[in-house]
């Protein structure tokens, strides 16, 4: 009867994000569809040897299960290492690479992150839940980044930016929460034009944080807005307190045309840092067709409860930006409805 009870949770669970409820309780099934995965494998297994009798009910559960699994498997899939991955052949004109980490406020190992710095030695690094003691701590770096944008908070949604290049047009904007910063900027690599980036760091959805996703889902599609009155490259990286596969970072990519480094290199899970099992791809980088990925790496544990993730970016010879991807009238309007919701809440 266990057995049964936990198999019809497992089967109905992962489609709990499809009702478009956007409560937390209902958008954790997004985050854990690798783990559900796992638990729905080790249930088919155990209905086929412990279930006896195997009754007419016993292969409807089965058959369920197994229709559960393959929506979960297409939804997963294409950020799995075994996806076949479309690469880049255009020649690059120009790279500048970027280390964004989440390195958790109340984290007191300075000097291990600072060591992940000098070992990767990236351009720009981006910190978030970055606080004053933060910021003291990392000054050693500004010898080496003279080009900053700081903005120390102390209620975990602080942010902290460092260039060895010159930042253009800086801007930091609270889209949906006063408390929650972004910061913009544009950054020019040699004659070509500049690459803007967008640095997020959203709430998340959670029993502790905001109930819904409302605010999240709206910094995100306004940022992709923002996107599409730019002409020119644009990169989006930060945690996004999202995973990938969700149905707004869906709308996001296709509203914007951006694409996932991820796509066929694997799931690059950063959160939760401290536990094998609860860990999902909520650190995120997109970019636009006019750029590319070249290396892309997790970082060492430096103890905070997220990786950084390290990704050197490409800008293609001779490639312009393309236009913006077209959208039908259900999709804008779904765009202004979520905009519209985040800002409400």
């Amino acid at each position: 009867m266990i057995l049964h009870i936990l198999t019809i949770f497992f089967i109905i669970s992962p489609f709990f994000p499809a009702t478009g409820n956007l409560h937390w309780f209902f958008r954790t099934a997004d985050f854990v569809r690798l783990q559900s995965l796992f638990i729905q494998l080790v249930l088919l297994i155990l209905l086929i040897f412990l279930d006896n009798p195997f009754t007419t009910f016993s292969w409807i559960l089965l058959a369920a299960l197994v229709l559960s699994m393959i929506y979960q498997l297409l939804k997963v899939a294409q950020y799995s290492s075994f996806y076949p991955r479309k690469q880049s052949h255009a020649s690059t004109d120009g790279h500048v690479s970027i280390l964004a980490g989440n390195v958790l406020q109340t984290n007191s190992c300075y000097p291990d992150f600072l060591n992940e710095i000098k070992r990767l030695d990236p351009d720009v690094v981006l910190t978030m839940e970055s606080n004053k003691e933060w910021e003291n701590c990392l000054s050693p770096i500004e010898k080496d980044y003279p080009f900053s944008v700081k903005v120390p908070l102390e209620n975990f949604y602080g942010m902290h930016l460092y260039s060895k290049i010159k930042l253009e047009n800086v801007e930091v904007n609270y889209q949906i929460e006063d408390d929650k910063p972004s910061i913009f900027f544009d950054l020019r690599i040699a004659d070509n034009p500049p690459i803007y980036f967008c640095c997020l760091h959203p709430a998340p959805p959670s029993p502790t944080e905001n109930e819904t996703s409302k605010e999240a889902d709206a910094e995100l599609i306004i940022t992709g807005k923002k996107i599409r009155e730019e002409d020119k490259p644009t990169v989006v990286c930060g945690d996004m307190n999202d995973v990938v596969w969700s149905r707004t970072t869906r709308l996001f990519k296709k509203m914007t045309g951006m694409v996932d480094p991820r796509v066929g290199r694997g799931f690059f899970p950063t959160y939760n840092a401290n536990y094998f099992f609860l860990r999902f791809p909520l650190d995120h980088l997109f970019h636009t067709k006019d750029l590319y990925v070249g290396k892309m790496i997790r970082s060492n544990y430096f103890g905070s409860d997220h990786y950084a993730m390290y990704y050197e970016i490409h800008h293609k010879k001779n490639v312009s930006t393309p236009e913006n991807p077209k959208m039908d009238v259900e999709e804008k309007e779904e765009v202004e409805e979520i905009i519209e919701e985040g800002k409400n809440n």
